[in-house]
């Protein structure tokens, strides 16, 4: 039906002034314009792929050329034909919340929550997920999440950056890191436990999330020094505590070292 553009009256004889649109909503209609007539030959009009996640097979979707910025995913794809059910990747062994991080960084560059650059101060700072007026109480910015695989909370950036290694994305074990760095108040408990997943799901030629528990554990060592956790972690050994002691000994060098520096001046 033809809708008018001017004012209309009621029967009381009052205007009825027309619904101005807010800079939101028509920036709300934009995006859904381009999501539903994505234009040709970009990644949003490949193919749609079923991922099937973790012990309860929960479903995904997401487009093929998305996905296939991941090497694991551009493998697991390219050998499968295009059927009526449309191609199919099983994850047994992920997590669904972990999943979830993985696809939102394909697609946005980045995952929740979000890293942020502070103008002001000229830092970096993590999005706070908690503020229901800015992010509509999307999701949590809690820096851990109950891993069903281990059966007890671990550090989210730390497992994002375990998948990202085994999807093959090194721009996410980056940010995963650098997100990772901006986290505080942790228990130790969570931190070792992390820790010994980190050294479990990254090879040994990946230093650089070792090095950061290592580095933290130096830094936090009156507290992990007061901990029975510590404690009974050290007991069970492994090559996580091993690098500790190198760790820890190269550090006292280099105290010791610039001592001596400082004394001979």
């Amino acid at each position: 039906m033809f809708k008018r553009s001017f004012s209309s009256k009621d029967r009381v004889g009052k205007a009825t002034r027309p619904h101005k649109k807010t800079y939101r909503d028509k920036t709300k209609v934009k995006m859904e314009e381009s999501l539903d007539s994505p234009p040709v030959g970009s990644p949003l009009t490949s193919p749609i792929v079923t991922l099937v996640v973790g012990h309860e097979k929960r479903l995904f979707a997401a487009h093929e050329d998305v996905l296939s910025r991941s090497a694991f995913f551009d493998a697991a794809l390219k050998d499968q034909f295009l059927e009526s059910s449309g191609k199919r990747v099983d994850l047994p062994d992920e997590e669904p919340e972990i999943l979830s991080c993985i696809l939102e960084y394909l697609y946005k560059g980045d995952y929740f929550p979000r890293l942020l650059h502070n103008k002001r101060r000229n830092s970096w700072e993590l999005e706070n997920a908690q503020d229901v007026y800015k992010t509509g109480g999307r999701g949590s910015s809690e820096a851990t999440f109950s891993h069903s695989g281990v059966g007890c909370d671990l550090l989210r950036d730390t497992v994002v950056y375990c998948a990202a290694e085994r999807y093959g994305l090194e721009e996410l074990k980056r940010l995963a890191l650098r997100k990772q760095g901006l986290q505080s108040g942790i228990p130790v408990d969570v931190i070792l436990r992390s820790a010994r997943f980190a050294y479990e799901h990254t090879p040994d030629t990946d230093s650089r999330l070792r090095a950061h528990y290592l580095a933290l554990i130096i830094r936090s060592r009156k507290t992990f020094k007061r901990s029975g956790t510590m404690q009974m972690e050290m007991e069970a050994g492994g090559k996580l505590f091993f690098d500790l002691f190198v760790a820890m000994s190269n550090h006292i060098d280099d105290v010791v070292e610039i001592g001596f520096v400082f004394l001979f001046f």
